[in-house]
C-alpha cells in the first residue's frame, strides 16, 4: 500500500506540505534544535523543517526504502534512514515530529511513548478522516453507495479512535508529556479538473486507492462516474483538508 513515492505525492503528499508549514508555525520551536521526523515518507515535513525551523540537524526515518529514495532525491540537508523511533536511543533529538503517520501504526500509545523517549518536545499531525479531509470523504461516500462492502475500508470509521482531538490529547498525556495542546489546521485542496481529482485514486497508494485497485473495472468506473456527477463539471474543484495537530513536552 505504501511502495510508490510518486503516486503518494499525487495523492496526498502535495497537500501535506501546506499543512506542515502551518504545523511548524504552531509548534513555534526556537532555531538551533535537532529534529527527528518519524515516518518521514517522501520528506514533505522534513523539507519544511529545513526551510522554516532553522534546525541544527534533521534526521528522517521511515520503513519504506522507496519513499526514502524519493526523499533523498528531493530534499538536501537532511539524513534519511530506514527504521522507526524504536531503533533510536533516548534523547536522540530535541524535537520529534511525525506527519500523517499515527493512523497507520498498530499501537499508537506505544508509538507516542517512543517519541517521548527519543525527544524532549513531541508534535504530530494527521488527517481528520471522519469529515475534514473532503477528497477522501467524497470518495468513500461514493464507494459505499456503489459497493456496500466499502464500509469496512472507510477511513472515517476505521481511524475514528485516533483522528480525534480528545484521543490525541490522551495519547500525549498518557506518554508523560505535559503542556499538551491540540488544534485543527485547514488548508485548501484545489484540483485543476476532475481528472486531477480522480487519477490519484487509481495509483494504488494509500487506503482508498488500494481499495479501488481491488475492484472490478465496472465498479471502479461506477464510483468515478458518481463522483463526477457530484463535483463541478468544468474548471477547478475547490475543496479543503483538515488535519488535527498535537504537541507536548517533557
Amino acid at each position: 500500500m505504501w511502495d510508490g513515492g510518486d503516486a503518494y505525492e499525487r495523492y496526498v503528499g502535495r497537500w501535506s506540505r501546506p499543512v506542515a508549514v502551518e504545523f511548524l508555525r504552531w509548534l513555534d520551536v526556537p532555531p538551533g534544535r535537532s529534529w527527528l521526523d518519524v515516518g518521514c515518507g517522501t520528506g514533505a515535513l522534513t523539507e519544511t523543517v529545513l526551510a522554516h525551523a532553522g534546525p541544527s540537524s534533521v534526521v528522517g526515518v521511515d520503513p519504506s526504502a522507496a519513499f526514502l529514495e524519493l526523499a533523498r532525491q528531493r530534499v538536501s540537508g537532511a539524513t534519511f534512514e530506514v527504521g522507526s523511533a524504536v531503533d533510536l536511543g533516548e534523547r536522540q533529538a530535541d524535537v520529534v515530529v511525525s506527519g500523517l503517520v499515527l493512523t497507520f501504526v498498530p499501537d499508537v500509545a506505544r508509538a507516542v511513548a517512543e517519541f517521548a523517549r527519543v525527544g524532549s518536545y513531541v508534535g504530530s499531525y494527521l488527517w481528520d478522516y471522519t469529515s475534514g479531509m473532503q477528497m477522501m470523504r467524497l470518495f468513500w461516500d461514493a464507494a459505499r453507495d456503489v459497493d456496500p462492502a466499502a464500509a469496512a475500508q472507510d477511513e472515517g470509521p476505521r481511524f475514528a479512535d485516533v483522528s480525534d482531538p480528545e484521543a490525541l490529547h490522551g495519547f500525549w498525556a498518557g506518554a508523560g508529556l505535559s503542556d499538551v495542546a491540540v488544534t485543527g489546521i485547514v488548508v485548501p485542496t484545489v484540483f485543476r479538473d476532475f481528472a486531477d481529482f480522480w487519477e490519484p485514486f487509481e495509483g494504488g497508494i494509500g487506503p482508498a486507492p488500494a481499495y479501488a485497485a481491488t475492484l472490478p473495472v465496472e465498479q471502479r468506473d461506477a464510483i468515478r462516474d458518481l463522483l463526477r456527477s457530484r463535483l463541478p463539471a468544468e474548471g477547478p474543484i475547490s475543496l479543503t483538508a483538515r488535519a488535527w495537530a498535537v504537541r507536548g513536552s517533557r
